[in-house]
């Protein structure tokens, strides 16, 4: 599958790692450095628009390295990118740690992933199926 990009960030463009990697790193396009104190959030632009074939998306997640290591994650993770989107993507970043962060330009921040998907029709009923776990929510197939 191709997807179309714009990259205005002059980074170079987001890539798998590995072979078998499912994320691409996304990096920081920013004119000079963002202060992120404990529990602060920002809006870190990238300078990538994409276009999307209808039926997929991209997911914005975390990186688990930063996130280990820094206590940065991206606040509303994962973020969707739609098909029909057409602005820069963003990522809201937010510190979870107790230290002051400082996001530099190229910084690696975030990774995106792109997903095929599918769209649901809803059908009203009067009854759902039973299950061995029926309405047992939060934790209820866990250990005892």
């Amino acid at each position: 599958m191709t997807v179309k990009i714009i990259n205005n960030s002059g980074h170079s463009l987001p890539n798998y790692e590995t072979i078998a990697s499912a994320g691409m790193d996304i990096r920081a396009n920013i004119s000079e450095p963002i202060t992120l104190e404990p529990l602060g959030r920002a809006i870190i632009k990238t300078g990538l628009f994409i276009e999307l074939p209808i039926g997929y998306e991209a997911q914005v997640r975390p990186r688990s390295g930063l996130a280990a290591k820094k206590g940065i994650t991206v606040l509303n993770s994962p973020g969707t990118i739609d098909a029909d989107y057409r602005g820069e993507i963003g990522v809201i970043l937010v510190n979870l740690s107790n230290e002051t962060f400082v996001v530099e330009n190229g910084e690696r921040i975030a990774q995106i992933i792109v997903a095929k998907h599918e769209r649901a029709q809803w059908q009203q009923v009067e009854e759902l199926s039973d299950t061995a776990r029926g309405a047992g929510g939060f934790g209820s197939t866990g250990v005892k």
